[in-house]
């Protein structure tokens, strides 16, 4: 059996306790650079996020520069005061255009405070300029109007040889957009083509859905042998589902270990490792004495996947990033090589209710809203 070494790097730490770096994800600009993305969160809130920051490394990632924040992702205000930013995003190298291409979505905000319901978010884009080391403005992926209120933030697309890329969407329809706390969400895979500076839609799959509080979102896609496997977030737990051309799914099942076990994840992504033998998931669980963790959503654990059974084979499950009090749900996965990933996250400083705020909590169990790069190779 296959062994797989780690190599945990912070990137930085530190924090001023009122935000905090989170969705922290990178892309490689081959040869040997890499960018990372990130966004402050102001802790006295949900989901409160500002403008995208970018750092590169121009040395595979063994040295950063400082963040810096991205004129590119500037609030763009409507009539009414309220604006629109992009969060959630996730930028990855596009081979056939030689391009870095990041996608996320739209979260509309009014006096520094998140409109929960009743607006159509939309999948958002853009563009690295690497010449100038600055993100070009972002874009609004142009979809159906079927979609209404759909997204890409937090989702890991494929990007097919031909240069088309399958970007797995989440969206709601007005009714349930207008209540979207009552309502179970679907998961569309979307085909798409881009020249290196547009992205446009072409077509998309079937819709995935479950009668479980909020149904599923934050899909992520990865093809192995042939196949393509969809990963899904749900409120009560994780999900799985398989096609042969990307875009046509068949039911979803819930994720176990190969003994039959529930996985134990919950509201919460989970993302893909593709090495040249292996298909892996990266995810959190309960069971990892974290009760402490809000959603149990640390360490990071990454695990083999069975794919003819589509279960998670126990016998190779281990930690990629550890937990030290605080969450680190909102992730990214970085391909490197046939047989070298990267996973990128950072420590997200609010803990459990009463007080979601308290930031000490997670101080207390070592967090200061470190950044990690973990470097994980296979070895046969």
């Amino acid at each position: 059996m296959a062994t797989y070494s780690t190599d945990v790097q912070i990137v930085r730490s530190g924090y001023d306790r009122q935000t905090c770096w989170v969705q922290t994800r990178a892309g490689l600009l081959p040869p040997d650079g890499v960018v990372m993305t990130t966004q402050k969160l102001r802790l006295t809130g949900s989901d409160i996020f500002y403008a995208i920051h970018s750092c590169h490394s121009e040395d595979g990632g063994r040295t950063w520069s400082e963040p810096v924040e991205q004129a590119a992702f500037a609030p763009r205000y409507r009539e009414d005061g309220s604006y629109f930013y992009v969060s959630d995003f996730w930028p990855q190298w596009h081979a056939a255009s030689g391009t870095l291409l990041g996608t996320g979505h739209t979260p509309l905000y009014k006096d520094d405070e998140l409109v929960g319901t009743g607006y159509p978010r939309r999948p958002a884009y853009a563009v690295y300029d690497a010449a100038n080391q600055v993100w070009q403005p972002w874009r609004e992926l142009d979809v159906p109007d079927w979609f209404y209120s759909s997204g890409a933030g937090c989702v890991q697309r494929v990007d097919l040889p031909d240069g088309d890329i399958l970007l797995p969407l989440y969206r709601r329809s007005p009714q349930s957009a207008a209540d979207s706390w009552h309502t179970c969400a679907g998961v569309v895979v979307v085909r798409c083509r881009f020249d290196g500076a547009m992205l446009s839609y072409v077509e998309h799959g079937n819709e995935l859905t479950v009668e479980v509080p909020r149904g599923l979102c934050e899909p992520s896609l990865a093809q192995f042998g042939g196949r393509f496997f969809l990963t899904l977030r749900n409120d009560v737990r994780g999900y799985v589902a398989t096609s042969d051309d990307g875009l046509h799914f068949g039911p979803v099942q819930p994720w176990t270990f190969d003994d039959g076990e529930e996985l134990g994840n919950y509201n919460t992504q989970q993302h893909w490792l593709t090495f040249a033998d292996a298909l892996c998931l990266v995810y959190t669980r309960r069971g990892a004495n974290n009760d402490h963790v809000f959603r149990h959503r640390a360490p990071l654990f990454m695990a083999e996947v069975d794919p003819e059974r589509l279960c998670v084979i126990r016998s190779t499950e281990r930690v990629v990033v550890p937990e030290r009090g605080a969450r680190l749900g909102n992730f990214g996965t970085t391909p490197v090589s046939g047989n070298k990933a990267w996973v990128v996250v950072s420590e997200w400083m609010q803990t459990n209710p009463p007080k979601p705020t308290d930031c000490t909590v997670c101080e207390r169990y070592g967090s200061d809203n470190a950044v990690f790069v973990s470097r994980i190779r296979r070895e046969p």
